[in-house]
């Protein structure tokens, strides 16, 4: 009996790892327009610890009682003003981002903005008193950071993972969440073969290999390109639990499978089973 118990439980503590936000946490729906900016104001200000957090300017309103976190890792020549255009676009959809302001392959940096979020979310005064959703948390990053993320998305606080054009740092294996892997068909810095590879190597969650059309290592600053509309809806889903945003990626009418926009679009079987 207490064997059977325990199965029980261990599978049920799974169930929860692949289940997204609840939709009762009230921020609200955009009506499909990943894109398009959300309906926040935002602003940006380093911590002086080594990450820039940009945040919804009013923290908790809009019907938004709490923020989901995104950690973010920057490209190896680049900064996070590479990416502010991407990261406030985040921000505008409800997210509290937490960029890294260095260059490395490790997720610690970027888990180092989560412990800084998790601190402040318990200081009593602090504008982030109570607001930070620490329970449901993404991990991003672009070439060198997108591997980066992966190595955050090992730590049980990340929920997900969305490397853009990532590169082949730390191990899929450890990742206990969706992943979500971009590419470009042109990018020649870090190729499509590298990512289909770390997407092969994600069999032990849902993950999706998604491939833009003709689009070299360098779409995705400033402002993510093509690929924002498709990150923004994975991470609306996983996070806040917007129901608009699951059929982009999952079940039979699947947006994403036959848009035109992927030269190459890939759901493995736990994915597709969703």
């Amino acid at each position: 009996m207490k064997r059977l118990l325990a199965i029980v439980v261990t599978t049920a503590a799974l169930v929860v790892n692949l289940t997204p936000a609840a939709q009762a946490a009230g921020c609200p729906s955009v009506n499909k327009n990943w894109s398009a900016p959300g309906p926040y104001a935002v602003t940006s200000a380093s911590n002086g610890q080594g990450t820039t957090i940009i945040r919804p300017t009013q923290l908790g309103t809009l019907g938004c009682a709490k923020h989901p976190v995104i950690l973010w890792s920057n490209g190896a020549a680049a900064t996070v003003s590479t990416y502010q255009p991407l990261l406030e676009h985040f921000a505008s959809h409800g997210f509290i981002v937490a960029a890294g302001e260095g260059r490395s392959s490790s997720g610690d940096p970027l888990l180092e903005g989560l412990d800084y979020l998790t601190a402040q979310n318990g200081t009593a005064g602090s504008v982030f008193a109570g607001k930070v959703d620490l329970d449901h948390v993404g991990a991003t990053g672009h070439s060198l950071g997108g591997g980066a993320a992966v190595g955050a998305g090992a730590d049980p606080r990340v929920d997900t993972v969305a490397p853009l054009e990532g590169g082949p740092f730390n191990d899929p294996a450890d990742l206990h969440g969706p992943a979500l892997y971009f590419a470009g068909s042109a990018d020649l810095i870090v190729w499509p073969s590298v990512v289909h590879d770390r997407y092969t190597q994600s069999a032990q969650v849902p993950a999706i290999y998604a491939e833009l059309k003709g689009a070299d290592h360098f779409v995705v600053s400033p402002d993510g390109g093509q690929f924002r509309g498709a990150i923004t809806a994975w991470f609306r889903y996983w996070l806040m639990g917007d129901a608009q945003a699951r059929g982009e990626f999952f079940g039979p009418s699947c947006a994403n499978c036959t848009s035109t926009l992927w030269s190459k679009f890939e759901r493995n079987a736990k994915a597709s089973a969703l």
